[in-house]
């Protein structure tokens, strides 16, 4: 497995502390603060060590306060309810004695249903696609020097635009954008840790969808703009190391906020998972 991915995986993978007690570290992906999709990820890595035989159909989160790369992220797993069908687990995220993030994450027996899915949209076949990072490492030139390094290495998770965006320049689109993504090797047949990875890799990308049609992006020193909440609804099993569309709109933005969502099909056009989150979108006043 590619050193990247593991190392991904060992953030995801907690220490236990107590029964219902977790620690993880954090990853520095070049942002000021933890980057909001690993706190989802390890938030819902520490629910899925709490519950027995049952897979994950639906996680809700908010983001209460910053996350501090040089500390330990603490994990409370608070066990809700298990009923016949369904288990419901309660995560609580704290640094600094505070709580930085809460979790509800709900979890079900397999189970035969009903079944319907909206089509998969129109788009570019991956394998012709540039990768993001292989575009910032094109134009690395462009990027502070400070974030240089830390936004050129390798990452785990492979993107493929689309229709980039110069998140240094950006135009004037309408709320409607695609992503192909992956995790760069081969992932073992455990589709809670795929789970995981898709929480994780989910928050790229989707709280910008609904910056498009004002020309700013979260990169602008103007800018304000952070997570609020984060969605994540499980559909049907799946594999994170192939290739997953991630389809995004973003309806509306008001009151200093845009609500963006996404859904995610694989190569087959199966609709995987699906995920909505409010951000701030706050434009700073002028000095």
């Amino acid at each position: 497995m590619i050193e990247v991915l593991q190392q991904l995986i060992d953030v995801l993978k907690l220490k236990q502390i107590d029964e219902h007690l977790f620690e993880g570290c954090s990853e520095d992906l070049g942002y000021k603060n933890v980057f909001g999709g690993q706190v989802c990820g390890q938030a819902m890595m520490a629910a899925y060590q709490c519950i027995d035989d049952r897979i994950a159909h639906s996680m809700h989160g908010y983001f209460l306060r910053p996350g501090d790369h040089a500390l330990p992220i603490q994990y409370e797993v608070q066990v809700l309810r298990d009923g016949g069908s369904f288990s419901a687990r309660r995560v609580i995220a704290k640094q600094h004695n505070k709580e930085i993030f809460t979790l509800n994450a709900s979890f079900q027996t397999k189970e035969a249903g009903l079944n319907h899915q909206f089509d998969m949209p129109d788009t570019t076949d991956p394998e012709v696609l540039l990768s993001e990072l292989e575009m910032r490492r094109r134009f690395k030139h462009l990027i502070p020097e400070k974030l240089r390094d830390q936004f050129t290495r390798d990452r785990p998770i492979e993107i493929r635009p689309v229709n980039p965006v110069n998140y240094s320049n950006p135009d004037v689109r309408a709320p409607y954008k695609q992503n192909w993504f992956r995790a760069v090797a081969d992932l073992p047949d455990d589709l809670a840790l795929h789970q995981c990875i898709l929480t994780y890799a989910s928050d790229f990308g989707l709280l910008g969808t609904g910056l498009l049609p004002h020309g700013v992006s979260f990169a602008q020193k103007n800018m304000q703009v952070a997570s609020i909440d984060h969605a994540l609804w499980f559909h049907r099993p799946f594999r994170v190391d192939e290739w997953l569309l991630y389809d995004m709109d973003s309806p509306s933005a008001s009151a200093g906020r845009g609500f963006n969502r996404g859904n995610i099909y694989n190569q087959k056009g199966e609709l995987v998972a699906s995920t909505c989150q409010e951000a701030l979108t706050r434009k700073k006043p002028k000095e």
